[in-house]
């Protein structure tokens, strides 16, 4: 049977990964692909440890010549972010991710691709299959549910580890050096709700906010992109100023850490304000396509007459959900004032879902400075608590500080030079990478960030670049034949 990328070099990074995207491995459900690194690693006769947490850690002897330079660990996370279109038939759970080869990217069919860290691993594994390279003693750290809150990585063994060189390998633009990263946190906010029956003469609608562009809440949260549960929040909130409602159902959003695409909310309201109605969602829509016209020209608004009957939530407890939506902080709060356009901190409402016992609310939180990411949390639990709501707090991460002093830094740069004719960017990033929690395990560690093109991740458009995972693989091959020199 041919293989999807079979014509694409270099032949092992490609076959390789080709071979874990047949392997599913959404956060959570790592143990297969875990499982398979084992097996790997024994393929090659190479050194390997499995940890509780189904971390993996593969030890590759020095080539000859070698044997007095540092070792260097490579490292990325095995798991991925799982999203798909509405009209998408997949479970994440059995099958693995259907590849197509789009003039120079990569991309999966109406999925997620999962290069977000699948690079990262098919370098590793290409390194450690391949023994014409030239390099130190490696160290292939494969980690698990980073996408969830870093539970791999915050697991992780030090002791099974000797290197004191990393080169993290889960970045997405070619050319820039990430040095630094900010510190995180997941907050769940949980409403008590309770049901009633419908009111007398009053219909039940349907109200859809689609075709947003969503993608990565940290990466990404800068470009100012459409939230669709906030959109909603913000219909409902008009709605309640002109008439009473009553919410039956909400729906928005799976992952925290994901600028919400779609969210889909049910109400009640009563047959003689029928018009109002639709005319408040017509300029509601207007004021979202206007308000996003260039971020997202695809959002839409779909409302529709249902015929079911459904219980539903008192005024009382519409009206908190809606005030949560409103009041809880969102988006953007600060910009670095160290690094010019970058931001430091910010929230993502990325999941709400109403259930048989609570609305509940899930928030990416993120800040380059530990007070105001604690700040944050205490905002986040104050305005729940002043709504009869309760918050909580898990995947606490750190934050990966700059060193000013690196010499992987200095000599990433020179390889990056000789290669490209160019210096590259030296980057601090908004999004989390558990770079952070391994300084915090290895103190002193000496690292770097780096990896090629994609775009759209944690987003069904997720695509990879062909030549740029092509030519990122030969500057790490190349950087790993001149740590000679570090």
């Amino acid at each position: 049977m041919s293989r999807i990328l079979e014509n694409l070099q270099p032949e092992k990074v490609f076959y390789y990964f080709e071979e874990i995207s047949k392997i599913p491995r959404g956060s959570g459900n790592e143990k297969e692909i875990s499982d398979y690194m084992v097996q790997f690693a024994k393929s090659l006769n190479l050194e390997v440890k499995q940890d509780e947490a189904n971390n993996i850690y593969i030890r590759k002897p020095a080539t000859p010549g070698y044997e007095d330079v540092p070792t260097v660990i490579l490292q990325g996370h095995m798991d991925m972010v799982c999203e798909k279109n509405k009209n998408t038939e997949h479970d994440f759970e059995k099958e693995g991710i259907k590849l197509i080869v789009d003039g120079d990217f990569i991309r999966a069919d109406g999925t997620t691709l999962g290069a977000d860290n699948g690079v990262a691993i098919a370098y590793q594994m290409a390194v450690l299959a391949d023994d014409t390279l030239e390099h130190p003693a490696i160290e292939a750290l494969m980690t698990t549910a980073e996408e969830t809150g870093m539970d791999g990585v915050a697991n992780l063994h030090p002791e099974y580890l000797q290197g004191k060189v990393l080169l993290n390998l889960d970045t997405d633009i070619e050319g820039e050096f990430l040095v630094s990263c900010a510190g995180g946190a997941k907050a769940h906010v949980e409403l008590p709700v309770s049901y009633e029956k419908a009111p007398e003469a009053h219909t039940l609608y349907s109200l859809t906010i689609k075709g947003l562009t969503g993608g990565h809440s940290g990466a990404d949260i800068h470009k100012e992109r459409a939230n669709a549960n906030i959109l909603v929040g913000r219909m409902l909130d008009r709605i309640r100023c002109e008439m009473p409602l009553y919410i039956a159902r909400f729906a928005g959003g799976s992952k925290d850490n994901v600028i919400t695409r779609e969210a889909e909310v049910s109400f009640y309201v009563s047959n003689a304000q029928k018009e109002a109605l639709e005319k408040t969602i017509d300029e509601m829509t207007i004021a979202f396509k206007t308000e996003y016209a260039k971020q997202d020209p695809g959002l839409e608004v779909i409302f529709t007459t249902l015929q079911e009957e459904m219980e539903v939530l008192s005024l009382e407890n519409t009206a908190k959900a809606i005030d949560l939506l409103m009041l809880l902080p969102h988006g953007i709060t600060a910009y670095s004032m160290q690094i010019e356009g970058l931001v430091e901190s910010s929230l993502n409402i990325g999941v709400a879902q109403l259930e048989k016992e609570r609305f509940h609310l899930v928030l990416a939180v993120r800040s380059s400075v530990p007070t105001k990411k604690e700040n944050m949390l205490r905002k986040i639990k104050l305005v729940s608590e002043a709504l009869g709501a309760k918050a909580t707090v898990n995947g606490d991460y750190p934050a990966w500080v700059y060193a000013p002093n690196s010499r992987i830094r200095e000599l990433a740069s020179e390889v990056f030079e000789n290669m490209y004719h160019k210096q590259p960017k030296i980057e601090a990033i908004h999004a989390g990478l558990e770079c952070g929690f391994i300084l915090e395990k290895i103190p002193g560690i000496d690292m770097i960030a780096f990896g090629p093109n994609a775009y759209d991740i944690h987003s069904p458009e997720e695509r990879a670049s062909i030549s740029s995972m092509a030519r990122v693989y030969e500057y790490l091959v190349n950087l790993l034949k001149e740590m000679k020199n570090y």
